[in-house]
């Protein structure tokens, strides 16, 4: 790669380049004809004499790389950074310079320059890299937006954004996403202590649940499960089997409809059904008074009953005191 002067003391840099003379258009032929008719794999005096062609049309042109990056200055690097990456785009155009095209070479060179500077000051702002010539369908977005704006009193849509700029819908979505990307922050918002945010803060390990979604859905399964015992028993055999909460593979509704002697139509309608039901006593405030008894034994409702009546003669004897009292027998 050819020798670039350091762009440490911008302005040491600029007298330096300005001691090597401007090349004429024959000059430049001559040299581009030596870049393109030797290779650097040839033989050493070859690949010297492509060398040397290179150095000095890169040499003779490091003045257009300042001019051009004056117009990228204030943009978030120095002027130095921009020199130094105009450069780099400047070796590129030079390695691949062909006379034959019949442009000067600070016409061919101008577009590599630009390029370089333009990557360079997009992945130095952005945290997304967006492709350079994508900056260009970004600008030519806002210029034909701003004129359209101006014309219509209003935004246009993507269908007359295209017409106006001439490329196809999609294409234009793509621009759209870009733009977005492009104005997005460049920094994590902060977090509520004022330290700026993880990365894994901000981006969630969607596959795994956490502890606390672990914790309520263990517990609500638990509750699913004793309601159950609520509803009817053939209901709550169908959804075991559907589901497969007694330890084995869910059941389509076929097999479901083969095990317990019905059709899958009628499987279908007693598995909504259920799940009604079971949805309903779920949402209630207090879903465990549906299978207290349930859980007590077949003779808690007849024990529950004889409690009832014990209670209730107890009032009866109790008033009838006092009533007794009150007459005085």
């Amino acid at each position: 790669m050819a020798k670039v002067f350091a762009t440490s003391d911008l302005q040491t840099y600029m007298r330096q380049i300005s001691a090597t003379p401007l090349l004429t258009p024959e000059s430049e032929k001559i040299l581009g004809w030596k870049i393109v008719n030797n290779c650097d794999e040839c033989d050493p005096q070859q690949s010297k004499a492509r060398s040397d062609a290179i150095e000095l049309i890169i040499k003779s042109n490091l003045r257009l790389v300042i001019a051009i990056s004056k117009h990228y200055a204030h943009r978030g690097l120095a002027l130095a950074d921009l020199v130094e990456e105009g450069n780099m785009g400047l070796i590129r155009a030079a390695q691949g310079f062909d006379p034959a095209q019949g442009a000067r070479f600070s016409t061919y060179a101008s577009w590599w320059i630009k390029q370089a500077i333009k990557r360079t000051l997009i992945n130095s702002q952005q945290a997304i890299h967006i492709p350079a010539y994508m900056v260009e369908l970004i600008a030519r977005w806002k210029v034909e937006t701003r004129k359209f704006e101006a014309a219509n009193l209003r935004p246009p849509t993507i269908l007359e954004l295209s017409k106006v700029m001439g490329i196809t819908v999609r294409k234009l979505q793509i621009v759209k996403k870009a733009i977005t990307a492009h104005n997005s922050p460049n920094q994590s918002p902060p977090a509520t202590n004022g330290d700026e945010l993880n990365f894994s803060d901000l981006f969630t390990d969607t596959r795994n649940s956490g502890p606390e979604e672990k914790i309520s859905s263990r517990e609500d399964f638990s509750v699913i499960v004793k309601l159950l015992d609520s509803i009817d028993h053939r209901d709550a055999h169908v959804l075991r089997l559907r589901f497969g909460l007694e330890g084995q593979e869910p059941l389509t509704l076929k097999q479901v409809g083969d095990q317990v002697g019905l059709t899958r139509e009628r499987v279908r309608q007693i598995e909504v059904d259920a799940l009604k039901k079971l949805y309903t006593r779920m949402m209630d405030d207090k879903p465990l008074r549906f299978f207290a008894d349930e859980l007590i034994g077949p003779n808690a409702t007849q024990a529950g009953k004889s409690s009832k009546v014990t209670s209730s003669h107890q009032r009866t004897n109790k008033d009838s005191n006092v009533k007794d009292r009150k007459t005085g027998r």
